[in-house]
């Protein structure tokens, strides 16, 4: 089976943050939030990754990705992109 991910997703054009998770391959994920879809990701086409983790099964990304939105808070996001950014030294 292949990785799952958590993933957030900023758009400077609107100064927005956008919190989402994935089986298929990170790049693919990102240009369809990119191309003409419905929903929040059509409101601009400047998504990038901003932070990613990495999981072994879907039900485990997925529920990071519920943790995250449940906090509703920038703040914490941005916390935890920065932190994130921090701790890894490739």
């Amino acid at each position: 089976m292949g990785r799952c991910y958590c993933y957030i997703l900023y758009s400077q054009d609107i100064d927005k943050y956008y919190v989402g998770y994935t089986c298929d391959e990170i790049e693919k994920r990102v240009a369809r939030h990119r191309a003409t879809n419905k929903g929040f990701t059509n409101r601009a086409k400047d998504w990038d990754v901003v932070h990613l983790e990495e999981y072994l099964t879907k039900e485990e990304a997925k529920a990071r990705e519920s943790e995250i939105k449940k906090w509703k808070s920038r703040k914490k996001i941005e916390i935890l992109i920065s932190s994130a950014g921090s701790e890894h030294s490739d």
